[in-house]
């Protein structure tokens, strides 16, 4: 009997952690609801009682007791008597003053027409056409333009995600012979910030949309590094700015299928200068059964922005397509990668 249970026992464990994962996206879901509720921030003092949380958060107190008692058990928040939640190490996160804030990701994550195009999965496997495409009638470049308070909350989640891998990208690359840099697509200018805060002697160019760039003075300002870069809006199929000696592109090419990610590149290797740096930071695939992360990451690019993620061979392939020669893959922290071309 105790060999028969033990032989048991793997099975079970076997089949709760299929079912979790299969589940994920319930925990998911709570997690988005906490984070536009704002409940992190509500509990940035201490302990409250779920009814002040309620009233904080303009939430049915029953309701809320229950997403809050099931992230708890989670391991987000910490459930004490008398229907009281405090924070825990793992929700610290979901503080929108989180020196890593996860908070806008877990926002951006359960917008309606972001989660719909995940359920229509199926549709892009079957077919291998962009998912989001197909179930909204056009891009997801097009629907954010055409809806800006969905663009809104993309934009702060990119920049939250940025913050993620800035203090790493910073690091990790040797920007002592570069002089002044363009960020290609930077957003609001959180990774540019961390690369010109940690190297004093850069000047830097902010380069993205004209809408996208429109908020980041601010931000470029709170880090102090506003007066050593030009913030300039403009569309990177056509052109980007020139005069530098390293255009960095963070999470930019993996958004776009081969040749408009070539066209991309091409405007790049346009304006740089002969000895100067093509740096994508971007998630190198790992070899077959590693890297989870990047895999699904790369079927969110299947159904959303209709791009992909690569090896460091399609890498490579595709920096040639443009002009370039890949030279290094940095590790940068986590699963991100300095993916460095120089021009041919």
């Amino acid at each position: 009997m105790d060999g028969a249970r033990r032989q048991h026992e793997p099975e079970q464990n076997t089949s709760a952690t299929l079912r979790d994962l299969i589940n994920g996206y319930q925990l998911s879901q709570a997690l988005h609801v906490a984070a536009v509720l704002g409940i992190a921030d509500h509990l940035a003092d201490g302990a409250r009682t779920c009814d002040d949380l309620a009233a904080a958060s303009a939430a049915d107190p029953g309701a809320l007791y229950r997403l809050l008692r099931a992230l708890a058990a989670a391991g987000i928040f910490r459930e004490e008597p008398e229907r009281r939640f405090a924070l825990a190490p793992l929700g610290e996160g979901l503080r929108s003053d989180a020196a890593r804030p996860l908070g806008p990701w877990a926002v951006q994550i359960g917008q309606p027409y972001f989660w719909q195009t995940w359920g229509h999965l199926l549709h892009s496997v079957r077919s291998g056409e962009n998912a989001f495409r197909d179930l909204h009638g056009m891009d997801v470049w097009e629907y954010r333009s055409q809806h800006p308070e969905a663009g809104a909350v993309f934009d702060a989640s990119m920049s939250s995600l940025s913050r993620q891998v800035a203090e790493g990208v910073a690091r990790a690359y040797d920007f002592g012979p570069r002089r002044r840099v363009v960020d290609v697509g930077g957003g609001q200018g959180a990774l540019l910030a961390a690369i010109l805060t940690r190297h004093p002697h850069l000047q830097g160019v902010l380069f993205d949309r004209p809408a996208v760039v429109a908020g980041a003075p601010a931000l470029l300002a709170a880090a102090g590094i506003a007066a050593r870069c030009e913030v300039v809006g403009g569309d990177f199929f056509a052109a980007v700015p020139e005069g530098a000696d390293a255009y960095v592109l963070k999470s930019v090419i993996h958004d776009w299928a081969d040749e408009p990610a070539t066209a991309i590149l091409r405007s790049c290797r346009r304006a740089t200068a002969p000895e100067g740096r093509l740096l994508l930071v971007e998630r190198v695939l790992a070899p077959p059964n590693e890297g989870a992360p990047a895999k699904l990451s790369d079927l969110n690019m299947l159904v959303a922005p209709g791009g992909q993620e690569r090896t460091r061979e399609e890498y490579g392939a595709l920096l040639a397509g443009a002009g370039f020669r890949l030279t290094s893959v940095v590790p940068a922290g986590g699963d991100t990668q300095i993916v460095e071309g120089v021009p041919v």
